[in-house]
Protein backbone atom coordinates (compact mmCIF):
# COMPACT_ATOMS: atom_id res chain seq x y z
CA UNK A 1 0.00 0.00 0.00
CA UNK A 2 2.63 2.49 1.00
CA UNK A 3 4.16 1.09 -2.29
CA UNK A 4 1.36 2.38 -4.17
CA UNK A 5 0.92 5.53 -2.17
CA UNK A 6 4.48 6.55 -3.37
CA UNK A 7 4.06 5.84 -6.71
CA UNK A 8 1.00 7.75 -7.14
CA UNK A 9 2.63 10.49 -5.27
CA UNK A 10 5.82 10.89 -7.73
CA UNK A 11 3.71 9.52 -11.28
CA UNK A 12 1.03 12.45 -10.96
CA UNK A 13 2.17 16.17 -11.77
CA UNK A 14 0.06 18.95 -10.36
CA UNK A 15 -1.95 16.40 -7.93
CA UNK A 16 -3.99 17.84 -5.60
CA UNK A 17 -2.10 17.42 -2.93
CA UNK A 18 0.50 19.79 -4.63
CA UNK A 19 -2.11 22.53 -5.00
CA UNK A 20 -3.31 21.99 -1.48
CA UNK A 21 -0.16 22.95 -0.12
CA UNK A 22 0.95 25.82 -2.38
CA UNK A 23 -2.33 26.81 -1.77
CA UNK A 24 -1.59 26.89 2.01
CA UNK A 25 2.04 28.32 2.00
CA UNK A 26 0.21 31.29 0.22
CA UNK A 27 -2.12 31.44 3.39
CA UNK A 28 0.44 33.10 6.23
CA UNK A 29 0.22 31.94 9.79
CA UNK A 30 1.90 34.92 12.54
CA UNK A 31 4.76 33.46 12.50
CA UNK A 32 4.91 33.67 8.42
CA UNK A 33 3.69 37.15 8.40
CA UNK A 34 7.09 38.79 6.97
CA UNK A 35 6.82 36.29 3.89
CA UNK A 36 3.06 37.15 3.50
CA UNK A 37 4.25 40.99 3.25
CA UNK A 38 7.22 40.45 0.70
CA UNK A 39 4.48 37.57 -0.98
CA UNK A 40 1.98 40.91 -1.01
CA UNK A 41 4.51 43.76 -2.21
CA UNK A 42 5.66 41.20 -5.34
CA UNK A 43 1.68 41.24 -5.93
CA UNK A 44 1.25 44.72 -6.06
CA UNK A 45 4.42 45.57 -7.78
CA UNK A 46 3.49 43.17 -10.66
CA UNK A 47 -0.65 44.25 -10.75
CA UNK A 48 1.04 48.03 -10.97
CA UNK A 49 4.04 47.68 -12.96
CA UNK A 50 1.52 45.63 -15.89
CA UNK A 51 -1.38 48.22 -15.76
CA UNK A 52 1.41 50.98 -16.09
CA UNK A 53 2.65 49.22 -18.67
CA UNK A 54 -0.63 49.31 -20.43
CA UNK A 55 -2.02 52.72 -19.83
CA UNK A 56 1.13 54.29 -20.48
CA UNK A 57 1.86 52.55 -24.05
CA UNK A 58 -1.95 52.75 -24.29
CA UNK A 59 -1.50 56.69 -24.14
CA UNK A 60 1.07 57.47 -25.92
CA UNK A 61 -0.57 54.89 -29.17
CA UNK A 62 -3.45 56.89 -28.44
CA UNK A 63 -1.39 60.40 -28.49
CA UNK A 64 0.53 59.36 -31.45
CA UNK A 65 -2.63 58.23 -33.73
CA UNK A 66 -5.09 61.58 -33.11
CA UNK A 67 -1.72 63.99 -33.82
CA UNK A 68 -1.01 61.75 -36.96
CA UNK A 69 -4.77 61.81 -37.61
CA UNK A 70 -5.27 65.59 -37.21
CA UNK A 71 -1.79 66.41 -39.05
CA UNK A 72 -2.98 64.00 -41.70
CA UNK A 73 -6.33 65.17 -41.62
CA UNK A 74 -5.00 68.96 -42.57
CA UNK A 75 -1.99 68.51 -44.47
CA UNK A 76 -1.40 66.41 -47.30
CA UNK A 77 0.50 63.13 -47.23
CA UNK A 78 2.70 64.15 -50.07
CA UNK A 79 3.73 67.89 -50.46
CA UNK A 80 3.99 68.20 -54.48
CA UNK A 81 6.68 71.59 -55.07
CA UNK A 82 7.21 73.01 -58.50
CA UNK A 83 10.91 72.43 -60.10
CA UNK A 84 12.13 74.80 -62.64
CA UNK A 85 9.48 76.88 -63.34
CA UNK A 86 6.43 77.88 -61.14
CA UNK A 87 3.15 76.10 -60.78
CA UNK A 88 0.99 78.34 -63.62
CA UNK A 89 -0.42 74.69 -65.03
CA UNK A 90 -1.70 73.97 -61.46
CA UNK A 91 -5.16 73.52 -62.63
CA UNK A 92 -4.54 70.31 -65.33
CA UNK A 93 -1.47 69.45 -62.44
CA UNK A 94 -4.05 68.96 -59.79
CA UNK A 95 -6.48 67.18 -62.04
CA UNK A 96 -3.83 64.38 -63.31
CA UNK A 97 -2.77 63.44 -60.05
CA UNK A 98 -6.20 63.46 -58.95
CA UNK A 99 -6.98 60.85 -61.70
CA UNK A 100 -3.89 58.36 -60.18
CA UNK A 101 -5.58 54.97 -58.47
CA UNK A 102 -5.74 56.31 -54.41
CA UNK A 103 -5.51 59.22 -54.47
CA UNK A 104 -8.45 60.94 -52.56
CA UNK A 105 -7.92 64.87 -53.36
CA UNK A 106 -4.99 67.12 -54.72
CA UNK A 107 -5.73 70.44 -53.78
CA UNK A 108 -3.95 73.44 -55.10
CA UNK A 109 -2.69 75.57 -52.16
CA UNK A 110 -1.06 79.19 -51.58
CA UNK A 111 -0.04 79.35 -48.26
CA UNK A 112 1.88 82.65 -46.78
CA UNK A 113 2.71 84.24 -43.21
CA UNK A 114 0.51 87.08 -41.80
CA UNK A 115 -0.62 88.75 -38.87
CA UNK A 116 -3.79 88.42 -37.69
CA UNK A 117 -4.61 91.21 -35.52
CA UNK A 118 -8.13 92.30 -33.49
CA UNK A 119 -8.63 95.68 -31.74
CA UNK A 120 -7.62 93.74 -28.98
CA UNK A 121 -4.92 90.72 -29.82
CA UNK A 122 -2.55 89.69 -32.51
CA UNK A 123 -1.31 86.68 -33.14
CA UNK A 124 0.94 85.00 -35.90
CA UNK A 125 -1.13 82.94 -38.69
CA UNK A 126 -0.08 80.50 -41.70
CA UNK A 127 -3.10 82.04 -44.06
CA UNK A 128 -3.62 78.87 -46.26
CA UNK A 129 -5.31 79.92 -49.60
CA UNK A 130 -7.84 77.18 -50.99
CA UNK A 131 -10.74 76.09 -53.39
CA UNK A 132 -14.08 75.94 -51.76
CA UNK A 133 -14.51 72.11 -53.05
CA UNK A 134 -11.24 71.35 -52.16
CA UNK A 135 -11.55 72.35 -48.07
CA UNK A 136 -15.44 70.82 -48.06
CA UNK A 137 -13.25 67.36 -48.86
CA UNK A 138 -11.05 67.93 -45.93
CA UNK A 139 -13.71 66.74 -43.24
CA UNK A 140 -11.29 67.45 -40.34
CA UNK A 141 -12.52 70.98 -41.02
CA UNK A 142 -15.69 71.16 -42.51
CA UNK A 143 -17.40 68.69 -39.96
CA UNK A 144 -15.75 70.53 -37.19
CA UNK A 145 -17.19 74.16 -38.21
CA UNK A 146 -18.39 75.98 -34.58
CA UNK A 147 -19.60 78.82 -36.04
CA UNK A 148 -20.85 80.14 -39.33
CA UNK A 149 -20.84 78.09 -42.36
CA UNK A 150 -18.31 76.82 -45.65
CA UNK A 151 -21.46 77.57 -48.29
CA UNK A 152 -20.17 80.26 -50.64
CA UNK A 153 -16.73 80.29 -49.60
CA UNK A 154 -15.55 81.37 -52.89
CA UNK A 155 -17.26 83.78 -53.54
CA UNK A 156 -16.68 86.12 -51.26
CA UNK A 157 -13.69 87.38 -49.27
CA UNK A 158 -14.68 86.07 -45.88
CA UNK A 159 -11.99 83.66 -44.24
CA UNK A 160 -12.33 80.31 -41.99
CA UNK A 161 -10.44 80.92 -38.44
CA UNK A 162 -9.76 78.11 -35.63
CA UNK A 163 -11.39 78.18 -32.49
CA UNK A 164 -8.33 79.11 -30.31
CA UNK A 165 -7.45 81.82 -32.37
CA UNK A 166 -10.60 83.33 -32.64
CA UNK A 167 -11.04 83.04 -28.82
CA UNK A 168 -7.91 84.85 -28.64
CA UNK A 169 -8.57 87.43 -31.00
CA UNK A 170 -12.08 87.76 -29.05
CA UNK A 171 -13.84 87.38 -32.45
CA UNK A 172 -16.82 85.48 -33.60
CA UNK A 173 -18.15 84.25 -37.01
CA UNK A 174 -19.38 87.42 -38.74
CA UNK A 175 -16.68 90.09 -37.08
CA UNK A 176 -13.84 91.09 -39.18
CA UNK A 177 -10.18 90.25 -38.93
CA UNK A 178 -7.50 92.10 -40.17
CA UNK A 179 -4.36 90.53 -41.67
CA UNK A 180 -1.23 91.92 -42.15
CA UNK A 181 1.26 91.01 -44.87
CA UNK A 182 5.21 91.47 -44.92
CA UNK A 183 4.63 91.93 -48.90
CA UNK A 184 2.26 94.02 -50.30
CA UNK A 185 2.12 96.69 -52.86
CA UNK A 186 5.25 98.01 -54.41
CA UNK A 187 5.95 101.74 -54.81
CA UNK A 188 8.82 103.85 -55.33
CA UNK A 189 9.50 104.17 -51.88
CA UNK A 190 9.53 99.68 -51.89
CA UNK A 191 7.69 97.56 -50.65
CA UNK A 192 5.01 98.55 -48.24
CA UNK A 193 3.20 95.81 -46.05
CA UNK A 194 -0.60 94.59 -47.14
CA UNK A 195 -3.20 95.45 -44.38
CA UNK A 196 -6.85 94.19 -45.46
CA UNK A 197 -9.74 93.15 -43.14
CA UNK A 198 -12.17 90.00 -43.69
CA UNK A 199 -15.30 88.90 -42.42
CA UNK A 200 -14.89 85.31 -40.70
CA UNK A 201 -17.58 83.32 -41.99
CA UNK A 202 -16.54 80.22 -40.33
CA UNK A 203 -14.80 78.74 -37.10
CA UNK A 204 -13.43 75.78 -37.09
CA UNK A 205 -12.30 73.59 -33.97
CA UNK A 206 -9.93 70.62 -34.88
CA UNK A 207 -8.96 69.88 -31.06
CA UNK A 208 -5.07 70.15 -32.29
CA UNK A 209 -4.23 73.24 -30.50
CA UNK A 210 -1.39 74.70 -32.67
CA UNK A 211 -3.68 74.20 -35.87
CA UNK A 212 -6.52 75.65 -34.55
CA UNK A 213 -4.23 78.79 -33.27
CA UNK A 214 -2.26 79.14 -36.23
CA UNK A 215 -4.59 78.69 -39.44
CA UNK A 216 -6.57 80.87 -41.70
CA UNK A 217 -8.56 79.55 -44.60
CA UNK A 218 -8.49 82.14 -47.60
CA UNK A 219 -10.07 81.86 -51.01
CA UNK A 220 -7.29 80.35 -53.33
CA UNK A 221 -8.36 83.69 -55.92
CA UNK A 222 -7.93 85.72 -52.83
CA UNK A 223 -4.87 84.50 -51.73
CA UNK A 224 -3.18 84.85 -54.99
CA UNK A 225 -3.69 88.32 -54.78
CA UNK A 226 -3.67 88.88 -51.25
CA UNK A 227 0.91 87.40 -51.73
CA UNK A 228 1.20 88.57 -54.79
CA UNK A 229 0.75 85.37 -56.80
CA UNK A 230 0.56 85.82 -60.41
CA UNK A 231 -2.14 82.88 -61.39
CA UNK A 232 0.46 80.21 -59.66
CA UNK A 233 0.25 78.20 -56.19
CA UNK A 234 2.51 77.33 -53.58
CA UNK A 235 1.93 73.92 -54.49
CA UNK A 236 -0.47 70.81 -54.29
CA UNK A 237 -1.26 68.94 -51.28
CA UNK A 238 -2.44 65.41 -52.04
CA UNK A 239 -4.26 63.22 -49.96
CA UNK A 240 -4.10 59.15 -50.50
CA UNK A 241 -6.23 56.52 -49.25
CA UNK A 242 -3.57 55.02 -46.95
CA UNK A 243 -0.67 56.89 -46.05
CA UNK A 244 1.49 54.35 -44.62
CA UNK A 245 1.95 53.14 -47.67
CA UNK A 246 2.90 56.38 -49.52
CA UNK A 247 6.08 54.74 -51.01
CA UNK A 248 3.87 53.04 -53.43
CA UNK A 249 2.54 56.43 -54.63
CA UNK A 250 5.37 58.55 -55.60
CA UNK A 251 6.23 57.29 -58.32
CA UNK A 252 2.82 57.53 -60.07
CA UNK A 253 1.87 60.99 -59.02
CA UNK A 254 5.18 61.82 -60.40
CA UNK A 255 3.97 60.62 -63.76
CA UNK A 256 0.55 62.17 -63.37
CA UNK A 257 2.34 65.57 -62.48
CA UNK A 258 3.66 66.01 -66.13
CA UNK A 259 6.38 68.11 -65.74
CA UNK A 260 9.19 68.67 -63.14
CA UNK A 261 7.80 68.32 -59.47
CA UNK A 262 9.91 68.02 -56.15
CA UNK A 263 7.63 65.75 -53.66
CA UNK A 264 7.84 65.61 -49.82
CA UNK A 265 5.32 63.06 -47.74
CA UNK A 266 3.85 63.28 -44.12
CA UNK A 267 6.87 61.01 -42.89
CA UNK A 268 9.91 63.35 -43.66
CA UNK A 269 7.58 66.84 -43.36
CA UNK A 270 7.41 65.30 -39.37
CA UNK A 271 10.19 62.81 -39.07
CA UNK A 272 11.24 64.52 -36.07
CA UNK A 273 8.35 65.01 -34.35
CA UNK A 274 7.22 61.30 -34.62
CA UNK A 275 10.67 59.88 -34.46
CA UNK A 276 11.36 61.30 -30.91
CA UNK A 277 7.56 60.27 -30.31
CA UNK A 278 8.78 56.07 -31.05
CA UNK A 279 12.23 57.21 -28.84
CA UNK A 280 10.29 58.02 -25.66
CA UNK A 281 7.84 55.41 -26.38
CA UNK A 282 10.62 52.58 -26.08
CA UNK A 283 12.25 54.10 -23.56
CA UNK A 284 9.34 54.28 -21.37
CA UNK A 285 8.72 50.50 -21.93
CA UNK A 286 11.76 50.11 -20.68
CA UNK A 287 11.61 51.64 -17.68
CA UNK A 288 8.12 50.61 -17.14
CA UNK A 289 9.38 46.79 -17.67
CA UNK A 290 11.71 47.73 -14.54
CA UNK A 291 8.64 47.54 -12.09
CA UNK A 292 8.13 44.17 -13.55
CA UNK A 293 11.55 42.75 -13.08
CA UNK A 294 11.84 44.15 -9.45
CA UNK A 295 8.49 42.44 -8.40
CA UNK A 296 10.06 39.49 -10.03
CA UNK A 297 12.74 39.59 -7.75
CA UNK A 298 10.25 39.98 -5.11
CA UNK A 299 8.84 36.69 -5.66
CA UNK A 300 12.31 34.80 -5.25
CA UNK A 301 13.72 36.12 -2.02
CA UNK A 302 10.03 35.70 -0.49
CA UNK A 303 10.05 31.69 -1.79
CA UNK A 304 13.91 31.48 -0.76
CA UNK A 305 13.25 32.48 2.85
CA UNK A 306 9.49 30.25 2.67
CA UNK A 307 11.93 27.44 1.52
CA UNK A 308 14.16 27.97 4.27
CA UNK A 309 10.69 28.07 7.03
CA UNK A 310 9.31 24.85 5.28
CA UNK A 311 12.76 23.16 5.53
CA UNK A 312 11.23 20.27 8.13
CA UNK A 313 7.81 20.32 6.20
CA UNK A 314 9.85 19.41 3.24
CA UNK A 315 12.01 17.10 4.53
CA UNK A 316 8.91 14.78 6.25
CA UNK A 317 7.40 15.05 2.58
CA UNK A 318 10.02 13.75 1.30
CA UNK A 319 10.45 10.72 3.54
CA UNK A 320 6.75 10.18 2.98
CA UNK A 321 7.13 9.73 -0.46
CA UNK A 322 7.14 12.42 -2.28
CA UNK A 323 9.30 13.30 -5.44
CA UNK A 324 11.43 15.98 -5.84
CA UNK A 325 9.57 16.69 -8.82
CA UNK A 326 6.24 17.35 -6.77
CA UNK A 327 8.34 19.54 -3.93
CA UNK A 328 9.28 21.64 -7.25
CA UNK A 329 5.79 21.67 -8.26
CA UNK A 330 4.50 22.75 -5.09
CA UNK A 331 6.76 25.97 -4.80
CA UNK A 332 6.51 26.84 -8.72
CA UNK A 333 2.67 26.93 -8.18
CA UNK A 334 2.80 28.98 -4.52
CA UNK A 335 4.96 31.65 -7.00
CA UNK A 336 3.82 31.45 -10.12
CA UNK A 337 0.21 31.79 -8.60
CA UNK A 338 1.78 35.53 -7.28
CA UNK A 339 2.57 36.53 -10.83
CA UNK A 340 -0.38 35.38 -12.87
CA UNK A 341 -3.29 36.85 -9.84
CA UNK A 342 -0.75 40.27 -10.19
CA UNK A 343 -0.69 40.17 -13.80
CA UNK A 344 -4.49 39.40 -14.59
CA UNK A 345 -5.35 42.04 -12.05
CA UNK A 346 -2.78 44.54 -13.51
CA UNK A 347 -4.26 43.41 -16.90
CA UNK A 348 -8.09 44.27 -15.95
CA UNK A 349 -6.82 47.77 -13.84
CA UNK A 350 -5.05 48.81 -16.80
CA UNK A 351 -7.76 48.39 -18.56
CA UNK A 352 -10.57 50.18 -16.64
CA UNK A 353 -8.34 53.25 -16.76
CA UNK A 354 -7.72 52.94 -20.56
CA UNK A 355 -10.97 52.92 -21.06
CA UNK A 356 -11.86 55.88 -18.77
CA UNK A 357 -8.59 57.88 -19.13
CA UNK A 358 -10.42 61.22 -19.91
CA UNK A 359 -13.20 61.07 -17.30
CA UNK A 360 -10.28 60.17 -14.68
CA UNK A 361 -8.34 63.12 -16.14
CA UNK A 362 -11.12 65.74 -15.48
CA UNK A 363 -11.82 64.45 -11.78
CA UNK A 364 -7.93 64.66 -10.96
CA UNK A 365 -8.09 68.30 -12.68
CA UNK A 366 -11.26 69.02 -10.76
CA UNK A 367 -9.92 67.28 -7.79
CA UNK A 368 -6.41 68.72 -7.61
CA UNK A 369 -7.84 72.98 -9.16
CA UNK A 370 -4.82 72.18 -11.99
CA UNK A 371 -4.74 71.51 -15.53
CA UNK A 372 -3.38 68.28 -15.92
CA UNK A 373 -2.99 67.69 -19.72
CA UNK A 374 -2.51 71.62 -21.47
CA UNK A 375 -3.58 72.14 -24.85
CA UNK A 376 -0.87 74.36 -25.20
CA UNK A 377 2.26 71.29 -24.16
CA UNK A 378 0.86 68.31 -25.65
CA UNK A 379 -1.39 69.51 -28.72
CA UNK A 380 -4.20 68.33 -27.81
CA UNK A 381 -7.38 68.75 -26.19
CA UNK A 382 -8.20 65.84 -24.80
CA UNK A 383 -6.40 62.74 -23.30
CA UNK A 384 -6.41 60.10 -25.68
CA UNK A 385 -5.94 56.19 -25.23
CA UNK A 386 -5.41 53.52 -28.15
CA UNK A 387 -5.44 49.97 -26.79
CA UNK A 388 -3.30 48.06 -29.00
CA UNK A 389 -4.04 44.07 -28.92
CA UNK A 390 -0.86 42.88 -29.86
CA UNK A 391 1.38 45.28 -27.35
CA UNK A 392 -0.76 44.51 -24.24
CA UNK A 393 -0.59 40.41 -25.26
CA UNK A 394 3.35 41.18 -25.43
CA UNK A 395 2.54 43.08 -21.92
CA UNK A 396 0.78 40.04 -20.48
CA UNK A 397 2.89 37.24 -21.50
CA UNK A 398 6.64 39.27 -20.48
CA UNK A 399 4.86 39.82 -17.00
CA UNK A 400 3.94 35.95 -16.53
CA UNK A 401 6.93 34.85 -18.42
CA UNK A 402 9.61 36.74 -15.99
CA UNK A 403 7.23 35.41 -13.26
CA UNK A 404 7.54 31.78 -13.81
CA UNK A 405 11.27 31.93 -14.03
CA UNK A 406 11.18 33.78 -10.93
CA UNK A 407 10.20 30.36 -9.28
CA UNK A 408 12.38 28.06 -11.25
CA UNK A 409 15.68 28.49 -8.59
CA UNK A 410 13.86 28.87 -5.31
CA UNK A 411 12.09 25.53 -6.63
CA UNK A 412 14.96 23.92 -7.59
CA UNK A 413 16.28 24.64 -4.12
CA UNK A 414 13.88 23.32 -2.60
CA UNK A 415 13.58 19.78 -4.38
CA UNK A 416 17.44 19.55 -3.50
CA UNK A 417 17.01 19.70 -0.02
CA UNK A 418 18.18 16.69 1.85
CA UNK A 419 15.68 15.65 4.51
CA UNK A 420 18.24 14.49 6.71
CA UNK A 421 20.25 17.41 6.82
CA UNK A 422 16.73 19.23 7.10
CA UNK A 423 15.90 17.23 10.10
CA UNK A 424 18.91 16.47 11.89
CA UNK A 425 18.52 19.56 14.41
CA UNK A 426 14.62 18.90 14.46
Amino acid sequence: MDETMTETVQTAPFAPFEWMLSARYLRARRKEGFISVIAGFSFLGIMLGVATLIIVMAVMNGFRKELLDKILGLNGHILVQPLESPLTDWKDVAERISQVDGIRLAAPVVDGQALASSPWNASGVLVRGIRSDDLNNLTSIAKNIKQGSLEGFDDGQGVAIGRRLADQLSLHAGDSVTLVAPKGAVTPMGTTPRIKPYKIVAVFEIGMSEYDLGFVFMPLAEAQAYFNRSNDVTSIEVFTNNPDKIDSFRKSVTEAAGRPVFLVDWRQRNSTFFNALQVERNVMFLILTMIVLVAALNIVSGLIMLVKDKGSDIAILRTMGASQGSIMRIFLITGASIGVVGTLVGFFVGLVICLNIESIRQFLSWLTSTELFSPELYFLSKLPAEIDVGETTAVVIMALTLSFLATLYPSWRAARLDPVEALRYE
